[in-house]
């Protein structure tokens, strides 16, 4: 999808892999974890056609029994039991501290990996998995869901028909109070904070509007357990606009975004990043209203989107390519070492 306010994706290589595919079989899928965003795949996941939850695994025995009887799936007795358990592809539900090992693993066994954002939790990281996506040729995908909701696609195609211009302005932000003491989100060994947990979709809708980062400064301010529970972002960007961001884990904030052009703007209405509805104001005074409902969760629409890439032998996505989770990684890094937050091993 491509329009006057975004540069079209279509300098990004998307080569294939070697394997016969056809355009109806049934993609076998593979879950590690299962928390809260692995019950939010597997409920999409039913709604995806000629798509099927085969095995799952997680660190703890129960949990996992309980998953598979709600929705299906044998239970494996290890990850390396689940790489070999004929699934074609693996979603990854895991804490972001363990992203990019459980990703290499299930390429180097030949799976194709649809990982939970963030992707990784700095760039190096990212770059070893891009690495190992290459060597392996096997489709890899940072599951950064709004570019894939009804809502944001049709927004696409109206400003592709009547634009607003460039896009000048990206505002975005969330922040969310009263997170347990002991939830992840908060967890310095895990890699939590505000910029990986919720920044991060921010720092997609900057990059998708306004191109690769070239300047990013931060405040905020740093919690109990070390990571990041507060901060503001204002960075400028390729194609010469500017985005204004915040995250929080500590404040409440209302979960809308904003994108300015000369010819008008658009409200993203909260919560922005499952997008339903849409107003755009025109300079001229007319006003269009998008109300795009989405059904079974939402992250039906990525998933969906990755089988039909695995059936066309594609190993990267035109709509979430490579170079933008380096992009929304490369804000990441900037701005917590802005704040000074570095994790073990980094």
């Amino acid at each position: 999808m491509t329009d006057t306010t975004a540069a079209p994706y279509a300098a990004n290589a998307h080569p294939t892999h070697r394997h016969d595919t056809t355009s109806t079989r049934e993609i076998r899928w593979g879950i590690v974890g299962t928390g809260r965003i692995a019950r939010r795949f597997a409920q999409g996941l039913a709604c995806v056609p000629q798509a099927r939850l085969a095995a799952l695994w997680s660190r703890r025995a129960q949990p996992a029994r309980a998953f598979a009887g709600e929705f299906g799936g044998s239970v494996c007795e290890s990850f390396d039991a689940l790489l070999g358990s004929g699934i074609d592809a693996l979603y990854i539900a895991t804490l972001q501290d363990s992203h990019a090992d459980y990703a290499i693993a299930a390429m180097q066994a030949g799976l194709h990996v649809l990982c939970e954002k963030p992707a990784c939790i700095n760039g190096p990281q990212l770059e070893r998995v891009l690495a190992a996506a290459r060597a392996s040729q096997r489709l890899f995908m940072e599951a950064m869901k709004p570019p894939f909701y009804p809502l944001y696609r049709k927004l696409r195609e109206h400003l592709a028909v009547d634009p607003i211009g460039e896009v000048g302005l990206v505002r975005a932000g969330c922040s969310v109070p009263g997170v347990p003491a002991d939830h992840p989100s908060l967890s310095f060994e895990h890699a939590g904070g505000a910029l990986l947990d919720i920044g991060i979709y921010e720092m997609f809708l900057a990059v998708d509007w306004l191109g690769a980062p070239r300047d990013v400064q931060t405040f905020g301010r740093l919690g109990p357990t070390g990571v990041d529970t507060f901060a503001s972002l204002n960075s400028q960007h390729a194609r010469g606009g500017i985005a204004q961001l915040f995250c929080g884990l500590d404040l409440h904030g209302k979960g809308d975004a904003l994108l300015m052009a000369k010819g008008g703007h658009v409200s993203l209405h909260e919560p922005w990043w499952n997008p339903s509805r849409a107003t755009i104001r025109y300079a001229d005074g007319r006003v269009v209203e998008l109300d795009e409902p989405f059904e079974g969760g939402g992250l039906n629409y990525e998933t969906a989107h990755f089988c039909e890439l695995i059936r066309a032998g594609r190993l990267e996505s035109p709509l979430m390519p490579h170079d933008m989770s380096r992009q929304m990684i490369a804000m990441a890094d900037a701005a917590r070492a802005a704040l000074g937050l570095r994790f073990a091993g980094e």
